[in-house]
């Protein structure tokens, strides 16, 4: 992956995840992505595995619902192939990292991870 592009996409995803503009974070997202995450075993039952981007809308509709004051501080980003590792700091000072698998310039595949009990809707982010 291009480093100028991974800065730009994790530029625009903190921007639009702070403004909670799901439009502009879902563009990088193909139509058939797959998510998972603890938290989303929380807000939106199951297995936590979210299928489609008409579901991750309503899972990440539903984490910004329950917490308003979502903000991310990013720390570092951590570049593979095909992949890209967002670390981040959460509204209350929870240390998450998201694992972005992507298929071309779109993300196919995502993992929100977790320290320990910050798996929480109260404590964690929607991601």
């Amino acid at each position: 992956m291009d480093h100028v592009a991974v800065r730009e996409f994790v530029d625009g995803w903190v921007s639009a995840w702070n403004a909670h503009d799901l439009d502009a974070l879902l563009a990088h997202f193909a139509e058939d992505v797959t998510f998972r995450s603890p938290v989303a075993v929380q807000l939106v039952g199951g297995d936590g595995t979210i299928h489609g981007k008409a579901a991750l809308r309503a899972y990440w509709a539903e984490g910004l619902r329950r917490i308003p004051d979502l903000r991310f501080e990013v720390l570092n980003s951590y570049v593979g192939v095909d992949c890209l590792v967002i670390n981040y700091r959460n509204q209350k000072g929870g240390l998450v990292n998201e694992v972005l698998i992507f298929d071309g310039p779109l993300v196919a595949e995502g993992y929100g991870t977790y320290l320990g009990d910050d798996a929480n809707p109260a404590g964690a982010t929607a991601g």
